[in-house]
């Protein structure tokens, strides 16, 4: 079981009965340190309105989200759409900066990285870069690897055995997620996260939106201009909005001081 949220003193609210939490990047890293040295297991996934809309028909799903130790906001439609019900989000919490931040702490800190997942190769050639980056990061393995329920025991066998403080898991959503919550108490590690395309973006295989297009909020365009094939999951993203303007009756779930 993952550490439950309370006591983590951030509030949350509820978007299409998902769960989102009010917490900063900053807020996000001093939790992770924190979560290292407890050593218990965590999870964190970064919700999305892709995320929200999957899990509106995936329940499963759902609850992997809502029982997360930590949810940021990735995305300007969480933060449109918790502004709409009335309740805002301080700042989006994007993974793919999330996950360089996290490297960039711990290699000042020791702490140890595993990356999974992504194309074959891709999680290495993210690791050099990062190690090139971040001098001293310390990236325990790497490993393409499979959501397939037969390959779980032998990729756990090998995460377990590199000893990990930090798991970043790129099998794409729901799928990553998922997985992490299956298999975290076999893990035992300290911190967990999906990244989705992540390792793509950090590596060079696929480029990333330029900074003022993912202020604007216009990320999802510059990936599907550049991505034709993810015209079907994009339609998420207007019956996002569709479903939070019929619906905006979702309140916050717990109300907290913001220390870290």
């Amino acid at each position: 079981m993952n550490i439950p949220y309370d006591g983590i003193g951030m509030p949350s609210l509820r978007i299409l009965a998902v769960r989102a939490d009010d917490v900063t990047g900053d807020e996000t890293l001093a939790l992770v340190e924190r979560f290292i040295a407890e050593r218990a297991p965590h999870q964190i996934c970064t919700v999305n309105p892709e995320f929200i809309m999957a899990a509106q028909r995936d329940e499963a799903f759902r609850d992997v989200i809502n029982n997360a130790t930590l949810c940021p906001p990735d995305g300007v439609g969480v933060l449109w759409a918790a502004r709409r019900l009335g309740h805002p989000l301080r700042e989006r919490v994007g993974g793919t900066d999330m996950a360089e931040r996290i490297a960039a702490r711990a290699a000042q800190l020791g702490w140890r990285m595993y990356f999974l997942g992504a194309a074959s190769g891709v999680a290495e050639k993210a690791a050099t870069v990062l190690q090139t980056r971040y001098p001293g990061l310390a990236v325990v393995g790497t490993f393409a690897g499979s959501s397939t329920p037969s390959e779980e025991d032998a990729i756990v066998e090998r995460i377990r055995a590199a000893r990990p403080d930090v798991l970043l898991v790129a099998f794409g959503a729901p799928m990553q997620d998922v997985w992490i919550a299956r298999n975290q108490p076999r893990l035992q590690v300290p911190v967990a996260m999906g990244v989705g395309g992540a390792f793509d973006f950090i590596a060079g295989v696929t480029r990333r939106a330029p900074r003022w297009a993912q202020r604007l909020g216009f990320e999802w365009l510059h990936r599907l201009i550049r991505e034709p094939w993810r015209w079907r999951r994009q339609l998420a993203l207007p019956r996002f909005v569709w479903r939070v303007l019929r619906k905006n009756d979702r309140g916050p779930i717990r109300s907290a001081s913001r220390s870290v």
